[in-house]
């Protein structure tokens, strides 16, 4: 009789514990409801954060590093990281059907490879402003290596190692990473992008890059339109209706690039934010294309900066002074150049961004 008995408790609480539950009222159901979003709302993002993550360590693993760099570049400074951003004039890969490659020509068609453009991006360790530094190529400067003396961007030509002393030498600003990219690298990465947007105040013109901007407004330029605004150097705007070039040659020219830099960050930013996706993406658009030191950590390098960059970066370019040197036009530092360098260096604080 016993066993049956606890068998009939056993029955009886079953049934008021499942009638207790069927009494759930509307509030507990809701807070079950909400409870069950939540979880699912943070399974979904764990899931998300992962697959970009592991989307791009993929692709960084097919960017080109160069090796044997480190001996050259600083080793680590307390307040600032400077990071040496260098576009190759190399023609290789350059398509002969392409619309621009009369503009840009063949690989046999330079004798040698330059440096086509050569900045320093700042970063400021202490939570500062991101800056970009221009480099102008026809700075006069010693080769580190060799000793002779000629344009900044001809130390290109014997490595990115001696173009990396080259710039410490005659700047005294540390070096800690080195990225490069030549001409069919930065088309590909600003169509990765979806292009730049780009405003004219008039029609512009060079005939040399092919750059042909016929009324005035702001336009979304292509990879093709974007290399021939960023390389003129015979930039022309149309002024009463005559066709005036850009005295300034390369001056003028960092200016325009610097703004060219600044916007496409914008954009590169702007289509992260909006799609976290999109960083493998744009990694594997930049893995073909970009070579960068074996040191520099891809993925820690962007988390870093996209917040500072975010802002928008402070633009600065060297004072100079225009002189002759062996019937060649060229161009030596200013005596205030030493007011920027030293920000650069982080041993002095921020001066006035350029105009």
């Amino acid at each position: 009789m016993q066993p049956a008995s606890r068998s009939s408790e056993s029955s009886l609480r079953g049934f008021v514990l499942r009638q207790s539950r069927n009494r759930v009222g509307p509030r507990q159901r809701q807070r079950r409801r909400v409870g069950i979003m939540l979880f699912t709302i943070a399974f979904v993002a764990i899931l998300t954060t992962v697959g970009v993550i592991s989307a791009a360590n993929q692709q960084v693993e097919g960017i080109e590093r160069i090796p044997a760099l480190k001996p050259a570049l600083s080793s680590s400074s307390a307040n600032v990281e400077n990071f040496l951003l260098v576009g190759s004039d190399s023609r290789e890969g350059a398509d002969p059907t392409a619309p621009d490659y009369g503009g840009i020509g063949p690989a046999t068609g330079v004798g040698g490879h330059r440096s086509d453009t050569i900045m320093v991006l700042r970063r400021d360790r202490n939570g500062g402003p991101a800056a970009l530094l221009s480099i102008p190529r026809d700075l006069w400067v010693t080769n580190a290596v060799s000793g002779q003396q000629g344009r900044i961007n001809s130390a290109y030509q014997d490595g990115p190692a001696t173009l990396i002393q080259t710039v410490q030498l005659s700047l005294g600003i540390p070096i800690h990473h080195y990225v490069e990219i030549d001409f069919q690298g930065f088309k590909t990465l600003v169509d990765s992008i979806g292009g730049v947007q780009v405003c004219f105040a008039t029609p512009a013109r060079d005939e040399h890059t092919g750059l042909n901007i016929t009324a005035p407004g702001c336009y979304v330029l292509d990879g093709i339109q974007s290399l021939a605004y960023a390389r003129s150097r015979y930039y022309e705007t149309l002024e009463n209706g005559q066709w005036v070039r850009d005295g300034t040659s390369d001056l003028g020219r960092t200016k325009r690039q610097q703004l060219f830099v600044n916007t496409a960050l914008q954009a590169a930013i702007a289509s992260i934010k909006g799609n976290p996706f999109r960083t493998g993406e744009l990694l594997a658009a930049g893995a073909g294309v970009v070579r960068l030191d074996d040191g520099l950590d891809v993925l820690g390098a962007a988390g870093t900066l996209r917040g500072v960059v975010g802002g928008g970066l402070q633009p600065y370019s060297l004072p100079v002074v225009p002189r002759t040197v062996d019937g060649n036009a060229v161009l030596f530092l200013g005596d205030t150049a030493n007011v920027v360098l030293d920000y650069f260096k982080g041993v002095a604080g921020s001066p006035p961004p350029a105009g």
